[in-house]
């Protein structure tokens, strides 16, 4: 079996990504009639804490037939400072696939580096592909290919930022962007982005007009020393009714949750008709299962 990691949407590419959302969608209306993970375990690495991920990737193995097995740093020798490169090495011979959910993607990097089986990005501080691939599926479920559609990010250019210009570019879609000043994305993978990502002046520019608005908490883990400074910073770049009247009267809301109501988007927004978070947030069950299948040749 050809080793393969999901650190970033390019891991997998457009035909895998599509492969992927079409398993997706098919594993979540019609289950799998045998469990092909049995006696198969995913070791869990959280650094960072979660709901959706873990019981997603969890859900996901147990449904297939498999175990997972949670390890927060002080379940591990990585806690009293074992390098990454030996957990690594010893983990991967006792588990079939890793899950890392961590801060710095470049520690995610080493420790697949070393590993001898599929190691998976449950979300670093650079990207968050897994739950691109759940976004992906749910706005195919409502809306058919996005190839050609058009997507506002507005907020914080952070990890789902990053991961959406990913998938501009990979999947034909195209991608406006605004920010405040001082928090846009990582200037190396917008220049890789090529024509698919225009940033924006402000938010009704990259709204108008568009088939997705999305967004995120203003205050990412890791950020919550600057909160106050960030609530003023970001205060023209809520998702409320105002905005959303400019893009299409059809638009869809997305957003990675958890959400903070009142900041990043209103009630009536995220509780709205136009809204598909609670789809957004199963399908990461089914996207999870799919992605497991794929990398493990099941």
């Amino acid at each position: 079996m050809t080793l393969r990691h999901f650190l970033s949407l390019d891991d997998l590419g457009a035909d895998g990504i599509r492969r992927v959302i079409d398993n997706a969608i098919a594993l979540k209306h019609k289950p799998l009639k045998k469990q092909p993970f049995v006696g198969r375990t995913l070791g869990m690495l959280f650094e960072k804490a979660s709901t959706r991920t873990r019981v997603s990737f969890e859900a996901g193995m147990t449904q297939l037939g498999g175990h997972a097995i949670f390890l927060s740093p002080g379940d591990t020798q990585i806690g009293r400072g074992e390098p990454v490169e030996d957990t690594a090495r010893v983990l991967s011979r006792m588990v079939d696939v890793v899950m890392i959910r961590n801060h710095s993607h470049d520690t995610l990097e080493r420790f697949a580096a070393y590993s001898s089986v599929p190691v998976i990005n449950g979300l670093t501080d650079r990207f968050h592909p897994c739950q691109l691939l759940a976004d992906l599926q749910t706005y195919q479920e409502h809306r058919g290919d996005i190839a050609g559609k058009t997507v506002a990010w507005i907020g914080d250019g952070n990890n789902m930022c990053h991961s959406y210009i990913l998938a501009a570019r990979l999947l034909g879609f195209e991608l406006r962007i605004a920010t405040p000043e001082g928090y846009g994305p990582n200037a190396q993978i917008l220049k890789a982005s090529g024509e698919r990502v225009v940033i924006c002046e402000d938010a009704p520019q990259a709204a108008d007009g568009a088939d997705l608005v999305v967004t995120d908490v203003w205050a990412s883990m890791g950020d919550e020393d600057d909160r106050e400074v960030r609530l003023a910073d970001f205060a023209n770049f809520q998702v409320n009714k105002a905005l959303m009247s400019w893009a299409k009267d059809d638009a869809l809301f997305m957003h990675c949750l958890p959400a903070h109501r009142g900041e990043e988007v209103s009630a009536e927004v995220i509780d709205g008709p136009n809204s598909v978070v609670w789809d957004e947030a199963e399908n990461r069950l089914h996207a999870q299962k799919a992605l497991l299948l794929d990398l493990l040749n099941a």
